[in-house]
Order: C-alpha cells, then structure tokens, then sequence
C-alpha cells in the first residue's frame, strides 16, 4: 500500500461524509478573529493556551497538515500570512473556499508533511500542526523538516496521539471494555488484516499508526528543538477518556542563534 496515496483519498471521502475536522468555519468565527477575538485547537477540545502566540499580525504561519478551513483562515483573519500544506486536496479545498468568501488571503499546498522540500528553509515564525502524523509511518522526518523551515526562534505547537490510545483491542473498546491487545509503535497495517480494517474500519478508512513518545517527544529534541510548552487532553466518549487524557500537546521553539535564548516570535 502507497500510505500516502491511499491517507489522501480517505481524507477527501472524509470531506464528504463531513467529519468535523473537514467543517469550515463561519462567518461568525472569523469576524471575531478579525477582532483578535480567536482560539484554536491542536487537540480534541482543549484550546491552545493564548500565550503560546507571542504575535500573530504580520507573523508568517505554515498550518502543517492542518487543511479543512478551520486554523488557517482563522489565524490569516487575525492578520498572520497563511500557508496551508495538506496531503488532502479536498481538505485544501475547504480553506480555498473560505478564504474566497471572508476575502482573505492565504497559500494552500498539496504535500506531504514529511517532505517539505517545496518551502525554504527558515521561512516561517511558526507553525501549526494539529493531530495529524498518526497518518504518517514515521513521524521523526516532520519535526526535522519543521524545524529546517522555522526561523530562529520559531515556535513548533503540535498536537498528537498518546501512543497509549492504541494498546487496545478495538472491538472492545467500542463495548467501553479496555483489554491491551497490540504493543508500541502501532500499525494498522502491521496489527490487522485487510480484513479487519474492512470489517472494523471499512477498507477505505485511513490508516493510523501509534508512535512512541520517544519518536514523539524524543524526536523533536532530537530535531533540534527545546520544549518549553505542554499540555494534555482527552475525546468526549471515548472509553479510553474515562481514565487518563491520551493526547498531548507541545509547544517547540527553534533557539536563537548565538542568544541562548529560547524565547519564541
């Protein structure tokens, strides 16, 4: 299986069946944006915290696999200039549309979040990147392409899957039961057959991966970057939410050069 070929389709299927993370959002949310009256989310429910965005107007964002019309025309309301890259050009589609009916501005990329060979380097203030790389095979190629277009200084903020959410035997936990049945780093492709994807999933769903946290975290310092913000979160109804939140976030920053200092733009 191509995985990136096969994560673009189901993205665009997902689009039409209106998964909540392909809804644009209204008028009302970007008029409030233009006010500097916004939030956004890296995470199920859990809003970014306000000071990880020192300065938004006049910063340059890159909404990493972050299509759908939802963070980017929300942050280029608030005065920041946009590009979004996403695998899914449906998803892109979605930010085109918004931007054509609010009048803003922003770049829309088709690409690969672990190839962003089409951006130059240290291009960008910071970047956006909501739960996204448990669709990648290998997530440790995005934070070292991050951090090579991030300017100095440049803050990462990343949302992303507590590998722990994927221990469990999928039927049971749609039972509310929690029996560990796979071990870490998860596959689809490794944990099921394509008949169990068919039967659990449908043979079009996208495939996930559950990465460690030394890949997650540990990839990250390893790019290059400090960690200097954190936080948790969890999905209404999920049986895994009961008990512990299983996402996580992140707040990266690029240190300055020659400054020691990790403060981000």
């Amino acid at each position: 299986m191509d995985v990136r070929d096969h994560n673009r389709e189901a993205w665009d299927r997902r689009v039409t069946a209106g998964n909540p993370w392909t809804i644009p959002v209204g008028p009302e949310e970007i008029e409030r944006a233009r006010r500097g009256e916004w939030s956004l989310l890296l995470t199920p429910t859990e809003p970014i915290p306000a000071e990880w965005f020192p300065r938004v107007r006049g910063a340059d964002v890159l909404c990493l696999a972050s299509g759908g019309g939802q963070q980017g025309p929300i942050l280029a309301a608030a005065g920041a200039n946009v590009t979004v890259l996403d695998n899914s050009p449906r998803q892109l589609e979605q930010d085109r549309a918004v931007a054509e009916r609010e009048g803003l501005e922003l770049r829309t990329i088709e690409g690969d979040m672990c190839d962003l060979s089409v951006l130059e380097d240290e291009s960008f203030d910071w970047i956006v990147h909501p739960v996204s790389n448990c669709f990648v095979p290998d997530v440790r190629p995005v934070w070292r392409e991050a951090f090579r277009v991030l300017r100095s200084g440049g803050a990462l903020l990343s949302g992303f899957c507590n590998p722990i959410g994927y221990l469990f035997d999928p039927r049971l936990e749609r039972e509310g039961k929690l029996q560990v049945c796979f071990s870490i780093p998860y596959s689809d492709l490794e944990a099921l057959s394509p008949e169990e994807r068919q039967e659990l999933y449908g043979e079009d769903d996208a495939v996930e991966f559950g990465h460690t946290l030394a890949d997650q975290i540990g990839g990250q310092i390893a790019a290059g970057f400090s960690i200097v913000g954190f936080y948790e979160d969890r999905a209404p109804g999920e049986a895994l939410g009961e008990f512990i939140d299983h996402f996580i976030a992140t707040r990266a920053v690029r240190p300055r050069v020659g400054s020691g200092s990790d403060v981000a733009v």
